[in-house]
């Protein structure tokens, strides 16, 4: 009957052009399908199975088997915000590490939680320098937590985690790592890596879309969080985990749909063989990509042995601007990702995830060239 306002929408909206985005990403043809499934009550039976199974698929692909793993309603921010709330105590000092823009951001969310940010910067293209962190913590042994980007997807550049994390534990700090552009994307291992709390979302690496936040949180933070007062009621954790242990559920509505297609994706993941090889993929498809940009005669932002597997941010050549190249992209049917925060002018970025063939990527790479040839001739 209303077939006519459906294909008004879709004209808006309707695919146009390859994405090779930061996210939101293309989302795979099985996520897609699952999503079309009518809707029912949250609280039903058949809910609850899905959501203790995604859970129960969750802690197996994160590691995550002595931590709890909650589902949000909300972006990774969300998570990133209960993280100070629930288990920085009101004024305390938290370390934050920062080597891009997702990192400023978490500074800020320390700011306007009420506690206080000892900043920690790096260049752009760097990663956290674990001995630099190491003396950090020494001069600051006040503060209680340390914030980590796992991956910073304004860069390009994934930071050693495991060595990081190691040097925290070392000092007895709680770990809050932003997994954002990781999650799905690069290996986690919460119960091994001692973290206490990490955060990634639905519409990232695991090629579904966005409004869901996934956290895997250590039984320290619950301990803390029960006695933070002002912690707020939507990003509570300890409710949360209240809800999920008593009623397999959430305290608000979830986005059932994105549980849905990620619950697939998590099937399609133990299907391909397991994690393993599906961040094999992942590291391939990088590397595809990495080596195509230089073949070009195009720079990396990040620094060797630090490239991100889920995203590249590349220099734009001498004269031109990142913005020409993505316009010019976009142009030809390819929809990659501006540049970010304080290069956005210098950089353009390529993004890995979601639903992505090789063939997609060596098309890219072959418009790639050209464009590049042809602002380089007009520059």
């Amino acid at each position: 009957m209303y077939e006519d306002v459906v294909k008004e929408v879709y004209e808006i909206v309707r695919p146009r052009r390859k994405l090779f985005t930061a996210g939101p990403v293309a989302c795979f043809p099985e996520v897609l399908e699952i999503m079309k499934v009518q809707m029912f009550s949250h609280r039903a039976e058949e809910y609850k199975i899905i959501h203790r199974d995604t859970i129960n698929r969750l802690k197996s692909f994160l590691e995550a088997e002595k931590g709890t793993v909650l589902l949000f309603p909300s972006s990774g921010s969300g998570i990133m915000e209960a993280s100070i709330r629930n288990a920085v105590s009101p004024g305390g000092k938290v370390l934050v590490t920062i080597i891009g823009a997702f990192g400023e951001r978490y500074a800020e969310v320390v700011k306007e939680s009420g506690r206080k940010a000892i900043e920690l910067s790096f260049g752009l293209g760097k990663a956290v320098d674990p001995d630099v962190l190491d003396k950090a913590l020494r001069e600051n042994p006040d503060v209680e937590a340390v914030t980590i980007t796992y991956n910073e997807t304004s860069t390009g550049v994934i930071n050693p985690l495991p060595e990081l994390a190691k040097i925290v534990k070392d000092h007895d700090k709680l770990l809050f790592v932003d997994a954002v552009s990781a999650m799905g994307g690069a290996d986690i291992k919460f119960d091994e890596w001692g973290i206490d709390v990490v955060f990634g979302s639905s519409q990232k690496a695991f090629g579904v879309p966005p409004g869901l936040a996934i956290g895997a949180f250590s039984e320290r933070v619950f301990e803390l969080a029960e006695k933070t007062p002002e912690k707020g009621w939507y990003f509570n954790l300890p409710l949360y985990r209240k809800f999920d242990e008593e009623k397999d559920g959430t305290p608000s509505t979830p986005p059932m749909p994105q549980i849905f297609g990620l619950n697939v994706v998590l099937r399609m993941i133990e299907r391909m063989g397991g994690k393993e090889k599906w961040l094999n993929m992942y590291q391939e498809r990088a590397k595809i990509i990495r080596d195509g940009v230089r073949d070009i005669g195009l720079k990396l932002l990040a620094e060797p042995g630090h490239e991100s597997p889920t995203i590249t941010a590349v220099f734009a050549p001498k004269g031109v601007k990142g913005s020409d190249v993505y316009n010019a992209m976009r142009d030809r049917g390819f929809e990659l990702a501006k540049g970010y925060g304080k290069i956005k002018e210098k950089t353009f970025r390529i993004g890995h995830m979601g639903y992505i063939t090789f063939e997609d990527i060596k098309e890219m790479l072959e418009n790639l060239r050209k464009v590049v040839s042809e602002l380089l001739k007009g520059s």
